[in-house]
């Protein structure tokens, strides 16, 4: 089980169901909530977050491990990885500031063992995760399922309902690491 300073909760699914959809719907609702959340995204390819020629991508480039880049207005922390497997979950985990935040939601990572609450669209004929997969503590479905265990059946249309569920798990969450 992953260890963490603060309440920590996936959204895992199979590539199409609308992850990153959700976490975009779902971010408003709990800042308005006034929850500070964190958000870890597991890439599945290389990618850039800088520019060529601005002055980040070329001291990354010319051989910085780590790249902090700064205004008044915000700070981005890039590292370079020297492996052929992605990072595990913990060690992104303390990149963190557990200061500035309330929760951490995670999306994919969904070999790691940590809360989750699983996407799922009938539509897309994929098998649901949960009957394998015991850390999924809710799934969220666009449609009436028949769960091959006890769990929370939310609408995955009804964005209040989930980031209702996400607050509530989030308190009994904070109250567990303050005890």
């Amino acid at each position: 089980m992953i260890q963490s300073p603060l309440p920590i909760l996936g959204l895992c699914a199979w590539s199409g169901t609308g992850k990153t959809t959700l976490l975009k719907q779902l971010l408003p609702l709990l800042r308005a909530r006034e929850i500070r959340v964190g958000v870890i995204k597991h890439a599945h390819h290389s990618f850039e977050v800088d520019q060529p020629g601005k002055d980040s991508w070329e001291l990354r480039h010319a051989g910085a491990d780590q790249m902090l880049v700064a205004s008044s207005k915000r700070a981005a922390l890039m590292t370079e990885f020297d492996q052929d497997e992605p990072p595990a979950l913990a060690d992104l985990l303390s990149m963190l500031d557990p200061s500035r935040l309330d929760l951490i939601l995670v999306e994919g990572f969904k070999r790691e063992i940590f809360p989750k609450i699983e996407l799922h669209r009938p539509s897309l004929n994929r098998p649901l995760l949960c009957g394998r997969m015991q850390h999924i503590i809710a799934v969220a479905a666009d449609a009436s399922l028949t769960l091959p265990r006890q769990l929370p059946l939310l609408n995955l249309n009804d964005t209040e309902e989930i980031a209702q569920f996400i607050v509530d798990f989030q308190r009994q969450q904070f109250c567990r690491h303050v005890s």
